[in-house]
């Protein structure tokens, strides 16, 4: 990280006065959306686990049979053996083991070094059962760390899985898709060879009207996976060959495989400008701000996150998200009974705010700033931050007339009331939304006005403690404002008015705003 205690460090990420469009998108992406990223990874899909109960329900005569118990050694050298039978009760065996839903012995299995047969009894077509319970071994192993994902796929396992999906049984079709759901969930290594194997026709041949619920989520997993991870990114053209599915998808009445789809869209939208367009492109946006509405949290989540990624895009990006409809639904999400759906709304809005003024307005015609003032009151401290970043974006890039509006909005008094919280990041933006402020002030001959009215908030109070506060930026920024504003004589006939609505207001008379 940069030293926060050099001045012009501040001004980089603070500051766009003077910058040109490009450094003021380049900042967005870099400063609006960058310093957050370890807060959007907090809700990214994990790699699943095995769910025993669902496995069990799939056609095997196993019910029939009298369950064998076997030892580790009996397990090996009868799966090395000859005999069918005993190759099918020691893979079943081994299975059991790793479906146990507490501590599967998952390293001991690999140590047996078994892997190798279980991959070769993936080819048994002349033993539907041998196959289902090799693969259903193999897929309970992949679904562990990344050292037991590896013993996997060196065993051979990715062709052979692959070659499965054409399988003639059901059953065993899709339990290759939820093994290879694993290997690409790992990361961009093992989704990219995986790619490499052509694995994107056969997994997208299995979507069809008629492709049972419970496969086709898993089909739809395995697809978002294949487009999650970066560094490197998935291959563009392997995302074009998902995407026309994925918007099919989309449109299912199942909220799973929506949701899925949803996080599918948001991994592909988490990228460069060219990458964002081309989900733009779809005409999916509409559907994904339809979804943002949706009463399912599941759903919710993945959709917000996609549209908000692709409103850290260029300012074209950002009107055809709010051209779809995105600004309707955001005063709903700023209110929503979560905490972290606030935030992402509150992330999202930052990022539009950061635009062109024009967006701006947009903001302040669909009545944004009600639900944006009442977030940094009482909302979440997480989503306070946002909120924050919302209202300085809103400052830096908004016409005089436009923070008139803001400061109208009451947002004045929780803004100052958060200098008071112990994050100096969010105290550091506070400072320069002031300073903002005063900025707008001067233009319109408020200065003093705005003096009076912070002193009226015990925002002078607040700021003046600063001077107090362990990082030296947070110091200086605060020192700053008292010495160029509140350190001249004070005029006694100027006070705040406040308007019908109880809020404050600047009135001159030769101006045309209310301040």
């Amino acid at each position: 990280m940069p030293d926060v205690n050099e001045p012009s460090e501040r001004m980089k990420k603070f500051k766009n006065r003077g910058k040109d469009a490009a450094a003021l998108r380049r900042q967005r992406v870099e400063v609006k959306v960058e310093l957050r990223k370890a807060q959007k990874d907090e809700q990214i899909l994990k790699r699943r686990s095995i769910s025993i109960t669902l496995m069990e329900k799939s056609p095997t005569p196993e019910d029939k049979n009298v369950i064998v118990q076997l030892s580790l050694e009996e397990i090996v050298k009868a799966v090395n053996g000859n005999n069918p039978e005993l190759q099918l009760q020691a893979t079943q065996a081994a299975r059991r083991m790793l479906s146990r839903q507490k501590n599967p012995p998952l390293n001991q299995i690999i140590e047996l070094g078994i892997i190798p047969r279980l991959v070769e009894f993936l080819s048994c077509a002349d033993s539907a059962q041998l196959q289902f319970e090799a693969a259903w071994a193999l897929t309970n192993i992949a679904s562990g760390t990344s050292e037991h994902t590896k013993a996997v796929v060196e065993g051979g396992a990715i062709p052979a899985f692959i070659a499965l999906l054409s399988s003639p049984h059901m059953h065993i079709s899709e339990q290759s898709v939820w093994a290879l759901g694993n290997i690409a969930g790992d990361g961009p290594l093992y989704r990219d060879a995986l790619i490499n194997c052509n694995v994107i026709p056969p997994l997208l041949a299995l979507v069809s009207p008629v492709t049972p619920v419970g496969f086709l989520r898993n089909i739809t997993w395995t697809l978002s996976n294949l487009c999650r991870n970066k560094n490197p990114y998935p291959p563009l053209d392997a995302v074009r060959k998902m995407l026309p599915v994925l918007t099919c998808l989309l449109e299912h009445e199942d909220k799973e495989i929506i949701a899925d789809s949803c996080w599918a869209v948001s991994y592909l939208t988490d990228g460069s400008n060219d990458r964002i367009q081309i989900i733009v492109d779809t005409g999916i946006l509409p559907r994904l701000v339809e979804l943002m509405g949706s009463p399912e949290l599941i759903i919710v989540t993945p959709a917000l996150r996609a549209v908000g990624n692709v409103v850290t895009g260029t300012d074209e990006q950002t009107q055809a998200a709010i051209d779809a409809g995105a600004l309707a639904v955001l005063p709903l999400l700023l209110r929503h009974m979560k905490p972290t759906i606030q935030k992402e709304a509150a992330w999202m809005l930052s990022n539009i705010a950061a635009g062109p003024c024009q967006q701006i307005q947009q903001l302040i015609t669909c009545r944004l700033l009600p639900p944006l003032v009442e977030l940094l009151d009482k909302g979440d401290f997480k989503a306070q931050k946002e909120a924050v970043w919302a209202v300085a974006n809103f400052t830096t890039g908004g016409t005089v007339e436009q923070v008139v509006e803001l400061v109208q909005s009451g947002v004045l008094k929780p803004l100052l009331n958060l200098l008071l919280a112990r994050d100096s990041k969010t105290i550091l933006v506070i400072l320069d939304t002031i300073s903002n402020l005063f900025l707008a002030a001067e233009k319109l001959g408020e200065t003093e006005r705005l003096c009076l009215l912070v002193e009226e908030l015990d925002g002078l109070e607040k700021i003046e403690a600063l001077q107090t506060h362990d990082n030296n930026m947070v110091y200086r920024a605060a020192l700053n404002i008292i010495e160029k504003y509140f350190s001249g004589e004070e005029n006694p006939d100027l006070q705040p008015g406040t308007d019908e609505d109880g809020l404050y207001k600047f009135s001159v008379e030769e101006h045309d705003f209310n301040f």
